[in-house]
């Protein structure tokens, strides 16, 4: 049997996806029901680990070229990073990016080690990363004022790789879902 493979338009067009469909009865059986459930659950839990340190590694990265933009920008003769209201946003956005640092590595950590809690850790990651690397690509889009909304500066291209990482393994509630299931939280009555 053959395999059709689909080409799909994505959001971060560095990323090309397909949809790939089989005829029934095509292929190689490779293992049994439960121990195919098994590994794909393994290997989603593993990619979805990884992807924290991504999202990390993106949202440093944003951080790091607002900053330094924001200093050499001016207006009003100053640097516009000088500006409280905007330090205050780069302050937020560090301490978001710290706690995002330390998710991601105790995910990392987790999967190395084969931990028990791996689930709960790589859920925390996912939760967390995925919207700090947004809000790191927006504040990103944001403070470059102007230029930043142009095709011509990458910032957009960040957005479309974070927005893309958010949903790739389930969105941020679907995390949060299983983040209570395996804490025992009570769900409200």
């Amino acid at each position: 049997g053959e395999a059709t493979i689909e080409p799909r338009t994505p959001l971060d067009l560095t990323r090309p996806l397909a949809r790939v469909t089989a005829e029934p009865g095509a292929g190689t059986r490779l293992a049994g029901p439960d121990a195919a459930r098994a590994a794909v659950r393994r290997g989603l839990l593993a990619g979805a680990g990884l992807l924290a340190s991504e999202q990390l590694g993106l949202a440093e990265r944003c951080l790091e070229d607002t900053v330094r933009y924001t200093r050499e920008r001016h207006q009003f003769n100053r640097p516009v990073g000088s500006f409280q209201a905007l330090k205050h946003r780069m302050a937020r956005l560090w301490l978001d990016v710290v706690g995002a640092r330390a998710v991601a590595r105790a995910a990392a950590d987790a999967l190395a080690q084969g931990a028990p809690d791996a689930p709960l850790t790589v859920a925390v990651a996912q939760a967390y990363c995925s919207g700090v690397a947004v809000r790191a690509a927006e504040e990103c889009v944001q403070l470059h004022g102007g230029i930043g909304m142009t095709w011509e500066h990458p910032a957009h291209l960040a957005l479309k790789r974070a927005k893309a990482d958010q949903i790739a393994f389930g969105p941020e509630g679907r995390h949060q879902d299983a983040i209570a299931a395996l804490a025992d939280l009570p769900a409200p009555v």
